[in-house]
């Protein structure tokens, strides 16, 4: 089966070069350090390597508590991060700066994983989050290469699409050294497919603290929205901008204001045209404008502010969950003691969307109707904003610790 795979990516790979030529009219940095994506990565340093693989932003971010900690504990190593996409790329820079060397993953050949493990000659080798690449593990396995599978998440739909390429996919997880899930129900679909060694350490993504000067960037968000009611749209996917102007045009809430963050930065320009087309005018935040008390509508076109973002509103609503993305990540929000409603689509997040609505931290929606009433309805009740924010806060707090568990499972291998 691996090998039909294999001829597969030898037929596509035309097209992810075609792909990245397109990529690049809007990112040119999808052109740069393109050799590496064929495994021509600098040769390693004569220190051992630790390698971690974090496909995009989300990913590198959830891994930073991990990364510091293994820095920390391995000051002879060297912790080469490797990434996917642009993105990734420049949110590791300016993570970590020189204290890590970067790349990007090759595509999975069998030949490419070779020369990419030949050049970086890691001791140990940890995926973020559920990045399957058959090629890539078997070469590990074959080499004696500890590969470990953390903060791993499986939904049921992703475990259906898994199941269909079995004699693929088994394999592939069979192979791995022992993988860290963030919850029981992520572990018995791992299990499914083949995975051994699992432990359940919960989600890194609740370790992670907000950058230093987020308090300060949340003051002057603050001072420019002055003292009016933010209503946060979090990371927002391709259509949600337009429901959400729906929504907006049926609330006549004196001083809202709703902020729209949208989650790709190659979208900033479109979600513009788009609130001007529905008769708003557009400050935005990459230009510095301050919003005029007539403007409803202000566009969070800036970068690894979330956080501040999310310090500075009233409310939240979590992108991708309105339309069947999926959802975005809820915990940076609940742990800013912020309420946050939730759409019908957080399959990416379910069982902490579940446990965040259970607690009282969060309401779910089911269509803009529902979603304007509850924007309407804790816009005018503090009390439940209040007892909304409190409630995720704990709810954060109390589910620290994964970076530890997960140390300790590599720590094991080591020895």
């Amino acid at each position: 089966m691996r090998w039909l795979y294999t001829l597969a990516w030898l037929v596509g790979l035309p097209f992810a070069f075609l792909y990245l030529l397109w990529r690049a009219r809007r990112q040119p940095d999808y052109l740069r350090h393109w050799p590496e994506r064929l495994g021509w990565l600098p040769l390693s340093e004569a220190r051992p390597v630790i390698w971690l693989h974090a496909v995009s932003v989300g990913e590198t971010r959830a891994a930073a508590p991990l990364i510091h900690a293994l820095l920390a504990r391995h000051p002879n190593h060297t912790l080469l991060l490797t990434h996917a996409t642009p993105t990734g790329r420049a949110s590791g820079r300016a993570l970590f700066g020189d204290t890590i060397s970067q790349a990007y993953l090759p595509y999975d050949l069998p030949w490419l994983a070779r020369r990419f493990l030949s050049r970086a000659r890691p001791v140990l080798g940890i995926v973020m989050e559920t990045e399957v690449w058959p090629n890539l593990y078997a070469e590990c396995a074959r080499r004696d290469i500890p590969l470990f599978l953390v903060n791993a998440r499986l939904s049921e739909r992703s475990a259906r699409g898994y199941r269909r390429f079995d004699r693929l996919a088994r394999p592939a997880f069979a192979s791995l050294s022992g993988v860290a899930a963030q919850s029981m129900a992520d572990a018995e679909r791992l299990h499914g497919l083949g995975a051994r060694a699992i432990t359940v350490c919960g989600n890194l993504k609740f370790d992670v603290a907000p950058p230093p000067d987020t308090a300060a960037r949340a003051a002057e968000l603050r001072q420019l929205f002055g003292e009016r009611f933010v209503w946060l749209a979090a990371s927002t996917r391709d259509g949600e901008e337009a429901l959400l102007l729906d929504t907006l045009a049926q609330l006549d809430l004196a001083g809202l204001l709703l902020v729209i963050v949208p989650r790709h930065p190659q979208r900033f320009d479109a979600v513009a045209r788009l609130i001007e087309a529905r008769g708003h005018t557009c400050p935005r935040r990459s230009r510095g404008d301050v919003p005029a008390a007539s403007d409803r509508v202000y566009l969070g076109d800036s970068m690894g502010e979330m956080a501040a973002y999310a310090q500075a509103c009233d409310l939240a609503v979590i992108g991708g969950s309105l339309l069947p993305f999926g959802g975005q990540n809820p915990i940076e929000i609940a742990a800013a003691g912020k309420p946050l409603l939730l759409g019908p689509h957080t399959w990416n997040f379910e069982t902490i969307s579940h446990e965040l609505v259970q607690c009282g931290g969060a309401l779910r929606v089911q269509d803009a109707a529902a979603l304007a009433q509850a924007v309407r309805e804790l816009c005018t009740d503090a009390a439940l904003r209040t007892g909304m924010g409190t409630a995720g806060t704990a709810f954060a707090h109390g589910h620290r610790g994964a970076t530890q568990r997960i140390l300790k499972i590599l720590k094991t291998s080591q020895q």
